[in-house]
């Protein structure tokens, strides 16, 4: 008995250290009903908010009410604060919200949420989100910065994408690129059809390169959440007032089409 008690411990604090891991792949969902919009008759899209683990799709985490949320069309902003609507997944707090279109060009839609305490990890959390949506092939725009302090820029346009596509993008800090940028990488497992054989399959893991350039090809249709993390330079205060480190994501959404046959 003896000679077995430390291995528990050990095998204990292993299975500790896993979930501390695990528990970094928080991702801010920011999901359209549509990216590409060829109906003139399409007047609106609905936007999707909540703030998960999307290849395991759970748990789901509370949500605050975002402090901002917003499109950028043709260099106007579009305000969309007043379209909120709370809702209730899994009994935490999420949102949805509509984005009216009225004009052809690409629809940068952005949210800032409020920072989020993570206990197990012992910091603040906010990640900066983005999704393009294009409107009536107008295909201008796509690769607008928001100016948000951690913001991926897309250098491959971020819709009409196939599955097997590669998405390419820069790593911005307050404007400048970031060197060797961790960049973590999950797919929207709506409903659950993958099955993942192993933890490690749950959130893939990339470096961008000296330049902050980044790369990765998409598997699977469906969405694809890019999350490029940095430290904050000045601590938040915690729930308890005291001041801890903060964990700042740029997030992209992007999504990859099968090939339909003839």
């Amino acid at each position: 008995m003896s000679n077995r008690l430390p291995i528990i411990l050990i095998l204990t604090g292993i299975g500790l250290l896993s979930l501390a891991d695990r528990a970094v792949a928080h991702f801010q969902v920011l999901l359209p009903s549509a990216d590409i919009v060829e109906d003139q008759n399409l007047h609106a899209i609905d936007l999707d908010l909540r703030f998960t683990h999307p290849m395991e799709q759970g748990p789901m985490m509370e949500m605050a009410r975002p402090r901002q949320i917003a499109a950028m069309v043709g260099g106007k902003r579009i305000d969309l604060a007043g379209q909120l609507k709370l809702r209730k997944v899994d009994g935490k707090s999420a949102y949805t919200c509509s984005l009216q279109i009225n004009t052809p060009g690409d629809y940068v839609v952005y949210v800032e949420p409020e920072p989020y305490w993570e206990a197990a990890e012992q910091k603040m959390i906010v990640h900066y989100t983005k999704v393009v949506i294009d409107v009536l092939g107008a295909e201008k725009g796509w690769d607008a910065l928001i100016g948000l302090p951690v913001e991926i820029e897309p250098l491959v346009r971020p819709y009409g994408l196939w599955t097997g596509n590669t998405f390419r993008g820069i790593v911005r800090y307050h404007g400048k690129p970031v060197p060797y940028a961790r960049v973590e990488i999950e797919y929207y497992n709506e409903g659950r059809r993958v099955k993942v054989p192993r933890d490690a399959f749950v959130t893939q893991v990339i470096k961008a390169d000296p330049s902050g350039v980044f790369s990765y090809t998409m598997p699977r249709a469906g969405w694809w959440g890019f999350a490029a993390l940095v430290s904050g330079d000045e601590k938040m205060k915690n729930p308890g007032g005291k001041p801890v480190e903060v964990e700042l994501g740029g997030l992209m959404w992007v999504k990859a089409v099968d090939m339909p046959n003839k």
